[in-house]
């Protein structure tokens, strides 16, 4: 098929000999060899034709099939693998002729060889991990590959590792983009001088060839593309074609691999344009050739461009270029052919719209429009590969290959110019693309290389107008989901706005063209180029408008709304991205005098397009009422542009403000924003449900605020300084609807707020002013001052960790801001205002971070309650700052009671601002304190503590930014004033403050109680009128200075304003529309208001001494403090006023004022003399007391509820201490449970459910509340010290057979193959894997209780944690797991007294007790609920762990399998409890599971179960250990296997076995003979074990020397004469012999001296020791004595009555005094032996193998992690699964054994189990410790459930760093890791975890 689709190719055949089929290589090589000698020819023209004709040949041979592949009839019909047959041929022959005959892949390591390229430039794809040195980085964008990474020297410097999230390319070796000294050591400059020149013949060929396969590319690539009905090209489609057209573009990308020398080939192929040309055309015969222009051409018209020779679109345009049709017409064309006016919504109103719209693209640059959005002509190969790079959305490969390109200086000229006249193109295909994310990531990948570096931006900016392109793009871009705005005026509004809910914010469609446009403009020398030129800052300030406005919110007055829309995300990300960075961006341009310029022209333009924005939506002066949005780009960008001017660029202020007109304008909206935020959080916009307060939390939210609130402040309070303060203190309070409030009555009327949120709103209005008048972010302070401000109010709010504060503080957006994260003033600040709290542990396993506490004197001096309610997202953080203070204050001892916020100085104001603080001087503001303090004072309802804060806090600025002194004298004669010259004379604050105020005339409602009163203000029998009658001072001579007037904020603002207006304007009636809406209506007109005269007499110091007064609760309680210490008025900053409540603050003011002038002195002085009468019992009306009974009921409803809840958690906490202790057992109380008092005649329980106590009997019995958990803990001891270290490298592994498991397995397994099964299972133990491990936590229950508390927690639908269907329950009092209850064995105690006492019985008579008793079979008790239960626990330990735990029988099911496994149950307790305390037993005591050990319960249970099997007395181990046997080689006769012999018994099962065989309770001394027997058999295996372990010489000089010792008295008790007659007595078989290689292995080199054989068996009987003396503690209650290391052994063995009590201890100990031979120790030892032999004679080698136990296990440990987390990140995230032999996603590693798994790998899942899981229940029986390697946490698998244990890796500032989203490097914290293997050894996941889920097998 192949050769005939060849032939067909047709074209002028070659000379050469016809082709055979293709296929042969030799062929090809020469054919290749031949033209290449052609070509070198200095006359090659036949030689080109040649090898043009050859490829035409080649190369078209795949083009039909392709095609035809690509139909899709023809594909099924087609059948098998011709295609890709015919493909491979084509590369084949391309290979071939590129090498020129030569080897392909020697052709390529020639290229290589000449590779001069300086730059690494290796190209990424998504989710590859590299490194951002910021120390290194010129640009913010720079990255390394982990490689160049490592390579170079970053130690020290700010880097970072991070996942890329849309792929880049490696910049090591570019010096735009880093510094030199990052470059890593292959990439240090290479002088291009010791490159040589490359030859001219070894790329010839493929200067000839790459043009026509690039073209067959294209041609490829233009017919695979259908243009689809719907205009949305189908997905399955392009990838099909895609996936056909890998092999070639693969190929492509090898090329560019191969260095410099084939890039500029590859570059001169892609841009030469006469190439192009020539190929291209379409002219020529070949139909083929022609169709696939065509198919180009209408690809190009599809996409709404045009190619400039078909006349037809652009044609129209061409002649009216310059004319002044063109705007209207060209945007006619534009969206015409972008199809982008054509929905339908649109249309309907397109009115008004298009009005909106044309305005604004008539001010766009549109000559350069039409060329910008819709042409294109492609000149060369690049250019068209770019085209359908596009077309076919970014497909990865072909961004790699174009990316790979890069390293090449002239192509990555070319290439940006080609990507930058795309730009248009990409952004509509973007905007159709479904896969938008996809594509974005792609088209960011391309962009992030080209515009980081400046030069080049530079390049294109000038020469290709790139910043005309952006604009454009943007703008049109966004003109395609445009609405009208509802701002204002709804019906009549031009405005147009971007809608939030399309799909292009939504997405966030947009980020790729925006981030370019914040790319380029952190390059200086463009950024200048935009801010120079007009009309582009006229365009952007058009794009910006589209955002102003948007998102507007409406309040909802009665239904709630019914559809929460999430569209404020999108608008807040729009407005941070698309307008607040590149304004960032701009700014960092603007820091120094030079570019003032740029800031006029900005601030112009800003203006501009703010009138015009005021025009389009009608606005006057009064904003619409309940709408809001957030969203006012233009004026932040005005404000921000000014705050520069005048910080960085000394510009004069007043010379970029606008007229008094437009700044009232400007401070309108930003006004109606802080009003609306405190309605919002006052729950008046709660019908509009939670995404209001989301937005007004984002508002304020850190990566927000410096864009957002901070600029509408700074505009606020540029406003404030420049236009009249009383008009703007009125707007103020009108704004937030609190003017109704201000009145000196005691009722008001408020029309436009409900009674319940005015106090909220009157706290939110003066927190305001207090934020505007003090606030100084942009008003003088400098950056360091701003970040040390910032960083204090975040950690005063609560202790942070490192990284949280980076990113609470804003950061200028823009990453060449200087505050860089990690930046050295960050780094310097912090230390100067934080302390360091190295990470802790707390008890209950709970994991604190490194966190940074605010020092001392920061409280003490910064503590700023300002800017922390500024900074709060959430109001409680307010409150967290406060308590935290006056934590602080009574801990130093500062302050006792409850503090006020403190009064913090603030920094200077800069000159521009001075007119700020003519706010505080203005009579509105004073008036308004004056009535406040006044209402206060009288208690009038509605104003909280907060509300006299924040009065206090105004007058105090107020005192503290006095004007210059006045003359007291001039004061007091006060000139005739307009206006209410009844309330005060002058605008000084400190004048007024004594100003006393007789009269007021108050409009009140009829109701209330001030109307009623006559004229005379002698007869004051009902109201609050004539409260104090203290006469007035001298200083006021007029004896009635009339009545003040009814004050009226409102009429004062609209009478500022109006006159305003008229100033700036002439035809100001057309202005000021009549308000017939208006909310004060006519007296008389809703409520009969009336007016009253009160009297008042007061001024506002004698106001504030009243309230000295009323604050301390008594009378006289101030006494000026000067009248004592005169100091005190020359060093006014005294340190007892800083802190403290609101009495400090009034005398701290009352000081202020006195300072600031004599009068005042004189008149406080005057006050306090007079002595005030008794305040005059209150004539409080019913309701009123009715309010104030019920605050003081509160009040003392809380305090009691305060008292409780402190009583509940001191019960609660010594409750935790005693119950909960898990991690400190040290000094535990045992609990009550009746194993440690044996003088208690019957246990008695308690029932945590019901709550009555008693025994525990047959038909109610109590049980223990217990979790069974199958472990593994044991099997991974090993016998070194050292724990393993993890495998951080191929060479390192980890085996498992030197585990405690693995060994036990094989000696099993040894034992079953050569002895009969039955007795194999009584001589050893399992368990070590998946035994059994029963805890409690101590607490009893009634069984029956137990059963309906899991019917409840059956019936509870609350989703637990747990499953209760598996049996799961927490302790219904202390809350632990638990999953199952031991039940406890009635009359536990009553014969404790009996059987404690020693007997004197001999040891044979006890030996025959023993026996008997075990002979008495065990019958089953009767059926009672005690049993029962005892039935249904065993099940329940049984199914704890997996089958393969629990049968080791050959024969499944045999009764010696349970029997087994019931005694080893028994031991994995022990040994576990042995390892909980540390492996031995010295340090003695009560066991430290004291109170929570149920072995004794546990062992009621085994033994009850267990004497239901009785063993055939013959088969009992007790007669072999106690009589001697005659005839010994009987049985062996019969063909059954032999028993195991007694020496190969594991002596502690044996033990076991014994005990839980005899009947319960046990007699003390029956346990003590037990343990005499076993104790001789140990010590026998000892011996044994050391003749095997010792050399030949060694072993014939004992059997010497014990042998003369033989016949001595106690030759018994003598280890030497046992050693010798062991030695002997084995030497009659075969164990000895076979001294072959492998026996010296075992023969240890030492030479054995006594000291160290006795250590030998010492050690060799410890662990026997340990557990015996374990078991004799819990089953009689006795306590462990303590004792040093080497005495471990004596001490056990006194204790457990071996040792003969009159044993003396002077001479050195030696353990074989310990014996006590129940028969004559050598006719016994020789019966033992004879075993043995008889078995070494077939087996040898297992014989002696068998006799060496290892029984010197050391403790568990997790495997050793290395010091520096990335050493194991860069081993393991790359490493392949053994399994899948794939890179997993989420790669995990096993803790325990070091075992690589991949995580929810669906790979390696095994019926239904994913693979993390089934290694859980294969490693650790059902718990798993798994390290996650790409988030470096640990995840514990216990069961079926699993939780985040946290990670142990921290980095230096203490803190995790999970899913490694920072990137740090990580160190390990070896106290976590420590918990971890605590938790692990000790069992407690389960408990100290809390957050645990099901993990549905699926990890």
């Amino acid at each position: 098929m192949a050769a005939a689709a060849a032939a067909a190719g047709g074209g002028p055949q070659p000379p050469q000999p016809e082709l055979p089929a293709p296929g042969l290589a030799l062929d090809k090589a020469a054919t290749a060899a031949h033209l290449k000698a052609a070509l070198s020819r200095p006359d090659n023209r036949a030689g080109a034709e040649e090898l043009q004709a050859l490829l035409e040949r080649v190369l078209s041979a795949e083009r039909p099939l392709a095609a035809a592949a690509d139909s899709e009839e023809a594909a099924a019909a087609g059948g098998g693998g011709g295609p890709g047959a015919a493909e491979e041929e084509a590369l084949e022959w391309c290979k071939c002729l590129l090498a020129g005959g030569g080897g392909y892949d020697e052709f390529c390591a020639a290229v290589r060889a000449y590779d001069p390229a300086a730059l690494c430039g290796l190209v990424w794809t998504a989710n590859f991990v590299a490194y951002r040195c910021r120390t290194c980085g010129i640009s913010p964008c720079m990255s390394l590959c982990a490689e160049c990474f490592h390579q170079g020297d970053h130690t020290g410097h700010d880097f970072n590792m991070f996942r890329s999230q849309a792929g880049g390319a490696c910049d090591c070796g570019d010096s735009n983009v880093m510094r030199e000294s990052g470059f890593c050591k292959r990439h240090q400059i290479k002088s291009s001088s010791n490159i040589p020149c490359v030859p001219k013949d070894l790329l010839m060929m493929s200067e000839f060839v790459l043009p026509r396969f690039i073209f067959c590319l294209i041609q490829y690539l233009r017919e695979g593309y259908n243009e689809p009905a719907a205009d949305v090209p189908s997905e399955k489609d392009l990838n099909k074609v895609l996936q056909l057209l890998e092999p070639q573009i693969s190929f492509l990308e090898d090329l560019t691999k191969m260095g410099g020398a084939m890039r500029s080939v590859l570059t001169q192929v892609l841009t030469n344009q006469q190439n192009y040309k020539d190929l291209t055309s379409g002219l020529g015969e070949n139909s083929c050739a022609k169709k696939s222009h065509e198919k180009y051409l209408i690809a190009l018209k599809s996409s709404g461009l045009t190619y400039p020779e078909d006349k037809l679109v652009y044609g129209i345009q061409e002649p009216s270029a310059g004319t002044s049709t063109l705007a209207v017409q060209g945007f006619a064309g534009a969206t015409g052919t972008l199809g982008q006016l054509d929905s339908s919504d649109e249309e309907d109103q397109d009115g008004s719209q298009g009005l909106g719209k044309r305005k604004r693209v008539k001010l766009s640059s549109s000559t350069k429009d039409q060329s910008i959005m819709d042409v294109l002509k492609h000149k060369s190969f690049l250019e068209e590969l770019l085209f359908w790079t596009i077309k076919y959305e970014f497909p990865q490969k072909m961004v790699t290959f174009l990316l790979n390109m890069l390293p090449d200086q002239e192509y990555k000229v070319a290439f940006t110019k080609t990507f930058v006249q795309h730009y248009a193109f990409i952004m509509k295909t973007l905007k159709k693309s479904h896969e938008s994310d996809t594509m974005s990531n792609r088209i960011v990948h391309i962009s992030v290389q080209l515009f980081s570096n400046e030069e080049l931006a530079r390049q294109v900016t000038e020469e290709c107008q790139l910043l005309d392109i952006m604009v454009t793009v943007l703008l049109y871009m966004m003109e395609s989901c445009l609405i009208k705005s509802e701002l204002q005026d709804e019906e009549n509004s031009l405005h147009v706005v971007v809608n939030c809910g399309e799909a292009l914010l939504k997405n966030n469609t947009y980020w790729p063209l925006v981030s370019d446009f914040i790319n380029i403009l952190s390059h200086q020398s463009v950024a200048k180029r935009f801010l120079e030129d007009h009309g582009l800052l006229v365009t952007w300030m058009n794009f910006v408008s589209f955002f102003q406005g948007m998102n507007l919110n409406k309040r909802e007055l009665n239904e709630h709304v019914e559809f929460e829309s999430q569209t404020y995300y999108a608008a807040f990300a729009a407005e941070l991205e698309a307008c607040a960075q590149p304004m960032w961006g701009l700014l960092s341009h603007c820091k120094v005098r030079e570019t003032q310029e740029y800031t006029k022209n900005v601030v112009r333009y800003c203006i501009e397009a703010l009138q015009d924005w005021f025009d389009a939506i009608n606005f006057v002066d009064e904003p619409a009422p309940n709408q809001v949005t957030f969203h006012l780009p233009l004026h932040r960008y005005y404000a921000m542009f000014l705050s520069k001017a005048v910080k960085c660029q000394e510009l004069d202020l007043d010379s970029v403000l606008p007229d008094q007109e437009m700044l009232m304008k400007l401070m309108i909206h930003p006004l109606q924003i802080q009003a609306s935020l405190a309605e919002i959080h006052s729950n008046m916009w709660v019908r509009n449900g939670l995404q209001i307060k989301g937005q007004a939390m984002t508002y304020v939210q850190s990566h927000f605020c410096n864009s957002m609130i901070d600029p509408d402040i700074y505009l606020l309070q540029v406003c404030a300084s420049r236009l009249d303060p009383d008009y703007f203190i009125s707007s103020v309070f009108e704004r937030f609807k609190v003017v109704d409030l201000l009145t000196m009555a005691s009722q008001h009327q408020n029309t436009v707020l409900d009674a319940e949120h005015e106090r909220s709103m009157l706290e939110g209005a003066l927190t305001f002013l207090v934020i505007l008048l003090s606030l100084r972010l942009h008003l003088g302070m400098s950056d360091d001052e701003i970040l040390r401000a910032e960083m204090v109010a975040q950690l005063c709010m609560n202790d942070r960790t490192h990284s949280s504060l980076l990113d609470l503080i804003p950061e200028n957006p823009n990453p060449k801001s200087g505050i860089i994260p990690g930046s050295y003033s960050f780094e310097s600040v912090l230390s100067a205002v934080a302390d360091f709290k190295a990470p802790v542990f707390e008890p209950g396993g709970s994991m604190q971070q490194g966190m940074y506490t605010p020092k001392a004197e920061v409280w003490d001096q910064e503590f700023d309650p300002v800017m922390v309610i500024l900074r709060t997202v959430y109001r409680r953080d307010v409150q967290s700052a406060m308590d935290r203070y006056t934590a602080f204050l009574k801990q130093s001892g500062k302050f006792p009671g409850n503090p006020w916020p403190p009064y913090k100085k603030r920094t200077p104001l800069h000159p521009s601002y001075k007119g700020l603080m003519r706010l505080l001087h203005c009579k509105t503001l004073h008036i308004v304190l004056f009535t406040l303090l006044y209402k206060i004072l009288m208690d009038h309802q509605n104003l909280s503590e907060h509300v006299l804060c924040m009065v206090l806090y105004l007058i105090e600025l107020g005192l503290e930014n006095s004007a210059d002194e006045e003359s007291d004298e001039e004061a007091s004669v006060c000139g005739p004033e307009r206006c209410h010259d009844s309330w005060f004379p002058g605008s000084n604050l400190v004048s007024n403050m004594r100003h006393f105020i007789n009269y007021v005339r108050v409009r009140v409602p009829e109701t209330a109680p001030e109307v009623k009163r006559d004229s005379s203000a002698s007869t004051s029998s009902d109201s609050l009128g004539s409260l104090h009658s203290s006469r007035r001072p001298k200083v006021l001579q007029r004896e009635n200075s009339g009545t003040a007037q009814v004050f009226s904020l409102v009429a004062e603002r609209r009478k500022k304003f109006q006159e305003i207006i008229n100033r700036s304007n002439s035809e100001a009636n057309q202005v000021v529309r009549p308000k017939t809406s208006s909310k004060w209506s006519a007296p008389g007109s809703a409520l009969q208001l009336t007016t009253a005269i009160l009297e008042i007499k007061e001024s506002i110091l004698s106001l504030l001494i009243k309230l000295h007064h009323k604050l301390s609760g008594k009378q006289n309680s101030y006494y000026p403090p000067w009248l004592d210490d005169i100091e005190i008025l020359i060093q006014p900053e005294i340190p007892k006023y800083s802190h403290g409540d609101g009495i400090t603050a009034v005398e701290r003011i009352l000081l202020k004022a006195a300072l600031q002038s004599r009068m005042n002195k004189r008149i406080i002085e005057e006050i306090c003399r007079k002595v005030t009468p008794p305040v005059p019992p209150k004539k409080i009306t019913a309701a009123e007391k009715k309010t104030l009974d019920k605050e003081e009921r509160r009040q003392k409803a809380r305090e009691r509820q305060q008292k409780l809840l402190a009583e509940f958690a001191s019960r609660q906490k010594s409750f935790m201490e005693t119950a909960m202790d898990v991690d400190s057992p040290e000094n535990d109380i045992p609990m009550e449970i009746a194993t440690a008092e044996p003088q208690v005649s019957e246990a008695v329980y308690d029932c945590v459910i019901c709550g009555q106590s008693g025994p525990s009997s047959e038909d109610r019995p109590t049980g223990l509340v217990v979790l069974l958990q199958a472990s593994s803990v044991l099997g991974q001891c090993r016998d070194n010290v050292e724990p393993k270290k993890l495998p951080i490298s191929e060479e390192e592994q980890i085996y498992p057979w030197d585990t405690c498991a693995a060994v036990h397995d094989v000696r099993l397994s040894l034992l079953q193959r050569y002895f009969k099964d039955s007795s194999c299972l009584l001589a050893v133990s399992i368990g070590w894997e998946g035994g059994v491990y029963v805890q409690t936590c101590g607490h009893t229950l009634h069984i029956d209780c137990h059963k309906s508390y899991m019917e409840s927690l059956r019936n509870d639908q609350v989703l637990q944690g747990f499953s209760v269907d598996k049996g799961e329950f927490t302790c219904p009092l202390c809350r632990q797991f638990a999953n199952s209850v031991l039940p406890c064995y009635p009359g536990n105690n009553v014969e404790n007294n009996l059987w404690q006492r020693p007997s004197n019985k001999s040891i044979q008579d006890l030996i025959k007790e023993v026996e008997e008793l075990q002979g008495r079979p065990g019958a089953f008790p009767s059926e009672t609920n005690l049993s029962k239960e005892m039935e249904s626990v065993m099940k329940d330990i049984k199914n704890t762990t997996q089958k393969k735990y629990r049968d080791y029988s050959k024969t499944p099911g045999s009764p010696d399998n349970d029997f087994l496994f019931m005694y080893s149950v028994a031991r994995t307790n022990l040994e576990l409890e042995l390892i909980h305390r540390g492996g031995n037993l010295c340090s003695g005591g009560a066991s430290t599971a004291g109170k929570r050990s149920c072995l004794n319960q546990l062992f009621l249970v085994l033994a009850l179960h267990m004497r239901l099997y009785s063993i055939d007395s013959e088969y009992n181990p007790w007669s072999k250990l106690t009589q001697l046997v005659e005839e010994m080689n009987s049985q062996l006769g019969n063909e059954e296997q032999p028993e195991v012999p007694i020496l190969y018994h594991d002596v502690t099962s044996l033990l076991l076995i014994q005990i839980l065989m005899m009947p319960q309770p046990l007699r003390k001394d029956h346990f003590t003979c037990i343990v005499k027997v076993l104790f001789t058999l140990l010590y026998t295996q000892a011996l044994a074990a050391l003749s095997v372990k010792c050399s030949e010489e060694d072993r014939s000089a004992w059997k010497h020397t014990g042998a003369l010792k033989k016949n001595t008295c106690d030759a018994e008790k003598s280890y030497e004469v046992l050693l010798s007659f062991v030695i002997s007595e084995l030497s009659k078989g075969k164990l000895y012999h076979e001294e072959g290689t492998q026996e010296c292995a075992m023969v240890s080199p030492i030479a054995w001296s006594p000291e160290s054989m006795e250590k030998y068996l010492q050690d060799f009987c410890l662990p026997f020791l340990r557990i015996t003396s374990l078991l004799q503690h819990h089953l009689f209650g006795e306590d462990l004595p303590s004792c040093q290391e080497e005495e471990e052994f004596s001490v056990l063995s006194s204790c457990l009555g071996l040792l003969p009590t009159f044993y003396q201890t002077e001479h050195p100990f030696i353990s074989a005094s310990c014996l006590d031979w129940p028969v004559p120790a050598f006719d016994i030892i020789s019966q033992w032996c004879s075993e043995i032999n008889s078995f070494t004679e077939r087996h040898a080698e297992q014989g002696k193998a068998l006799l060496i136990q290892e029984s010197r296990w050391k403790l568990p440990h997790l495997l050793q992690l290395p010091e520096n987390y990335n050493t194991i990140f860069q081993y393991y995230h790359r490493k392949t699964c053994s399994v899948c032999t794939k890179v997993p996603k989420d790669p995990a590693v096993c803790l325990v054994c070091g075992t690589f798994v991949c995580l929810k790998g669906l790979c390696c899942k095994q019926q239904s189990y994913c693979e993390c899981v089934l290694h859980s229940q294969n490693c650790g029986a059902g718990t798993g410790i798994f390290l996650l390697i790409n988030a470096s946490v640990i995840i514990i698998i216990r069961g079926h459930r699993f939780c985040l244990w946290g990670s142990v890796y921290l980095d230096a500032h203490g803190e995790e760093d999970r899913d490694l989203r920072r990137g740090k490097p990580l160190y390990i914290c070896k106290e976590r890791y420590k918990v971890l293997e605590q938790q692990w050894i000790s069992h407690t996941f389960d408990h100290i975890n809390k957050r645990w889920g099901p993990h549905y097998n699926g990890l």
